[in-house]
């Protein structure tokens, strides 16, 4: 395919850089891809975990999964376990599953709260997928009939590494190397990166996948930063492995809140990826490794690493002839494991304007950094629900965050619910309608009266489709193998 970039040069490695490369290289043959990394600086890569849209990047790349799950020691994730959120003590679940028609007469979280009765159970126990994870089982549904969706878990070092094989072999180039100096051309646009061996790498697009450095976008061409941390004010992370613990592996990523931040728990097969994430103005950095190393179940790996970061993104994301995905573009706290994602996003944008062959317009571009302002906009306000809806006041980071002014879309998404139950959608969307309505449920967040088109359903009829769907739900669910097993039978093949 024919492109107005005939030379593609990406910046940085890990996860971020090689997908971008490994992308643009299967997607735009007729340009060559380089990319520029330095041994030197390594990556951020600790154990991570995934949004169900990697399946579709890996898809598109032609990856086969066992092979990906072998080579990054990585298992499944059927969603996220959160502790403590609203309470102390409590916890909910959120799927990658459903829940059924979620408005209506058929909306069967609307009908539990309405004709519940002893013994109906949660409405967990109406989505497939929690209940897998519940009892630790799993089994990919049939390609063709996907009745419920899932991600992974993985070493983000190994799948940088693993990527960045299948990129040598369609045809990028790597170019070893740590860039001292970025020339520009006067109108703006970056000609050329300047090596610390003297070398030049010159290239007509440039992808900065530099991480929080933002070589390119944040440094040389000195794009402002949105600040996203009045709402969002955790700042701060350690990071640590531990022995893998237990025999089972826990098909879910695991969120325990904290008090000043939460703790993350990440299982691959051969360590458990470990983590708590903090506000360093309600708590010391000291204090807060101590609280993490309680929240280890096993012997440490290595020693904590901290983490140092700010939420946000840059005001544009494509400026001159510099795109900047990943870290180096923005950073969400990775409360739902969104980083990837984000990636995913910004490539799959890019790719679809590069695909024309011709340059694109400054509209084209302009409308690409709109669209990724509100992506992040919409995942912000995603996140931000989980520390809104607290009953928590046990300390200040909790009393701050039930207490804060709003984004205007998520209190507008906030009083559309609690008066009607309508779960709103905008445009670029990062979580459907059913993960929004897991957190609410989750939080015991409730419409302030029911949708009057319940009672088009007889109560009889309700609770028996409630009780059936539970039944069934159960019935698959015992005849699935553990998530270990079903892990096991797909790597030996």
């Amino acid at each position: 395919m024919e492109t107005a970039y005939k030379r593609i040069v990406v910046v940085g490695g890990g996860a971020a850089g090689w997908m971008a490369a490994t992308a643009l290289a299967s997607a735009l043959p007729g340009s060559t891809v380089e990319l520029v990394e330095s041994e030197e600086i390594g990556i951020i890569g600790v154990g991570e975990a995934t949004f169900p849209s990697i399946r579709a990047f890996h898809k598109i790349l032609g990856i086969d999964e066992a092979e990906f799950l072998r080579a990054t020691n990585g298992t499944y994730k059927l969603g996220i376990e959160f502790r403590d959120w609203r309470v102390q003590g409590e916890g909910y679940f959120h799927t990658f599953g459903d829940f059924g028609a979620l408005a209506g007469p058929q909306a069967l979280w609307g009908q539990l709260r309405r004709v519940g009765e002893a013994g109906l159970g949660t409405l967990g126990e109406q989505c497939l997928p929690s209940v897998m994870a519940s009892q630790g089982r799993f089994q990919a549904p049939p390609e063709r009939e996907e009745y419920f969706n899932y991600a992974y878990h993985f070493d983000a070092v190994l799948y940088a590494g693993f990527l960045r094989t299948l990129a040598l072999q369609r045809g990028v180039r790597r170019t070893e190397g740590r860039i001292v100096e970025v020339l520009r051309r006067a109108c703006g646009a970056v000609d050329r990166i300047k090596l610390a061996d003297g070398r030049a790498v010159a290239g007509d697009l440039f992808i900065d996948c530099s991480g929080f450095a933002s070589l390119l976008l944040g440094r040389a061409l000195d794009e402002p930063f949105v600040d996203f941390s009045h709402w969002l004010p955790v700042d701060r992370a350690w990071a640590c492995p531990s022995e893998r613990s237990g025999t089972e592996l826990a098909p879910y990523t695991r969120a325990t809140a904290l008090e000043a931040g939460w703790a993350w728990r990440i299982p691959l097969r051969n360590r458990t990826g470990h983590g708590h994430v903090f506000a360093s103005r309600y708590i010391d950095e000291d204090r807060a490794r101590e609280q993490l190393m309680r929240q280890m179940d096993g012997p440490a790996l290595a020693a904590p690493r901290l983490l140092r970061f700010a939420t946000g993104h840059r005001e544009r994301f494509w400026v001159h002839n510099v795109v900047a995905l990943g870290l180096s573009s923005g950073f969400l706290e990775p409360l739902e494991s969104t980083s990837i994602f984000l990636v995913q996003s910004g490539l799959g944008r890019l790719i679809e304007q590069l695909l024309p062959g011709a340059e694109p317009s400054a509209e084209a571009v302009a409308g690409y950094n709109s669209a990724m302002v509100r992506q992040f906009a919409r995942v912000r306000d995603f996140i931000i629900l989980h520390y809104r809806l607290t009953a928590r006041r046990d300390s200040e980071l909790w009393r701050a965050m039930a207490s804060m002014a709003l984004p205007e879309t998520l209190a507008f998404k906030i009083h559309a619910w609690r008066q009607t139950g309508a779960l709103h959608q905008y445009g670029d969307e990062g979580f459907d309608a059913t993960s929004w309505l897991a957190i609410h449920a989750g939080m015991g967040h409730w419409p302030e009266r029911p949708d009057p088109a319940l009672a088009d359903l007889a109560p009889g009829l309700a609770l028996q489709a409630l009780r059936q769907r539970r039944d069934s739900i159960a019935a698959a669910v015992a005849a699935m193998p553990s998530h270990d097993s079903y892990l096991r039978s797909v790597l030996a093949r």
